[in-house]
């Protein structure tokens, strides 16, 4: 064999070996637990304007009913609190932050349905809630979706809300998107836009900071079964995650965090939905 050959067959044998080597290396397919196994860390993607559900205080820091549950799910891996960094995600990537890593998990009223089963893994759900019309206070034109032809009706990208109101309830409705529900909120505030729809846990908490100002219709016209996603795929992650949902209701920590986020939501225990 001449020296060129066996100098490229080398080449390419340790090319190959270096390949082998950074794949057995790359955490990027493992599951969420064996992560956090090894690192003692998590990375966990919240919503950060959601009044009583994933909100960043003044402080940075992030609190809310999804953050008391992602804090839970943390400690039964075995990751203490102070060893999970919160990343800001919304409705539009939540998807791409588990599929490129960014995050470990996603707990951020993340509905669970087929078309995002396909993306990622769900555990869950831990609640469920149901959609739902925010308005200002004084708007007695609106009652309910078939009320919404004509009127400019927010909600934000990534979210399915608003289109099902055009496709199931009103063709004639205006479909206005944000990046956030809390951007939608100031524009209806301000005469903008006559309405933001989403999950009722999510606009309760709107109402509650604007108390005399805005207010929920109160007439759910949806299931919404808020899930916790994975990386697509990892058994193992939605098992243990899974198990860790049951232990929460079972020892009263769901029941307590639930108290102290939406005292006056009338939400009640989901049933797991292993699959």
């Amino acid at each position: 064999m001449s020296k060129r050959l066996i100098s490229v067959a080398l080449t390419t044998a340790i090319v190959a070996l270096s390949v082998s080597a950074c794949g057995n290396g790359d955490d990027t397919g493992s599951s969420v637990v064996d992560r956090a196994a090894k690192d003692k860390k998590l990375v966990i993607g919240v919503k950060a304007d959601q009044p009583g559900l994933g909100l960043r205080t003044p402080d940075g820091s992030f609190s809310g009913f999804d953050v008391d549950v992602a804090k839970y799910v943390a400690k039964e891996l075995g990751v203490d609190q102070k060893d999970i960094t919160f990343k800001e995600a919304v409705s539009a990537n939540r998807e791409a932050f588990l599929q490129q890593g960014q995050v470990d998990m996603v707990v951020a009223t993340y509905s669970i349905n087929d078309a995002r089963k396909q993306k990622v893994s769900f555990a869950g759900p831990y609640l469920v809630a149901g959609q739902d019309l925010l308005v200002r206070e004084d708007n007695k034109s609106i009652k309910g979706p078939k009320s919404l032809n004509g009127k400019k009706l927010c909600s934000v990208a990534g979210s399915t809300s608003a289109q099902l109101i055009k496709d199931k309830y009103a063709k004639d409705v205006q479909l206005q998107e944000e990046r956030t529900y809390s951007a939608c909120v100031d524009r209806v505030l301000t005469g903008q836009l006559d309405a933001v729809t989403t999950d009722n846990s999510i606009l309760y908490g709107y109402a509650a900071q604007h108390p005399g100002k805005l207010k929920v219709l109160n007439s759910p016209f949806s299931e919404e079964k808020y899930g916790i996603g994975l990386k697509k795929d990892d058994k193992k992650g939605r098992d243990a995650v899974n198990d860790a949902l049951a232990k929460m209701v079972s020892d009263g920590s769901w029941a307590i965090a639930l108290k102290s986020n939406l005292s006056d939501s009338g939400f009640r225990v989901p049933r797991l939905e292993r699959y």
